[in-house]
């Protein structure tokens, strides 16, 4: 795993995907949602975050629309889901727990070449 990567969608994940969200914010992690919560005034940077709203959107993006599907499973298993345990998690993506982080690993190089990429 790539450990800048890691954090990232490690922030990723509670900023988007926590259900801590949904409760604490109202939004859920819905973009429109939050605007309209806060009328159109958006506070980057809440909770603490260390990726900026406009990381997590891309990879928000990254992980939806350009990853291959099993890349995006994996990764949405290990960040956003924290309840299942590890075994559960690479049951779930279909394949054993050694393909499960050969694939997290790949996913973590195609997002850094795809975050580089769009920097470049």
């Amino acid at each position: 795993m790539i450990k800048r990567i890691d954090e990232m969608l490690k922030l990723w994940a509670e900023d988007l995907h926590s259900p801590c969200r949904g409760i604490a914010g109202g939004s859920g992690g819905n973009m429109i949602a939050m605007l309209m919560e806060c009328k159109g005034e958006l506070i980057r940077g809440t909770r603490g975050s260390r990726v900026l709203l406009d990381e997590s959107a891309d990879i928000e993006l990254i992980v939806n629309k350009h990853l291959a599907p099993e890349l995006s499973v994996v990764v949405r298993e290990h960040y956003c889901n924290r309840d299942s345990f590890l075994s559960q998690k690479y049951t779930h993506c279909g394949c054993s727990r050694d393909t499960y982080y050969q694939r997290l690993h790949l996913a973590h190089q195609c997002i850094a070449g795809m975050l580089i990429g769009k920097a470049a």
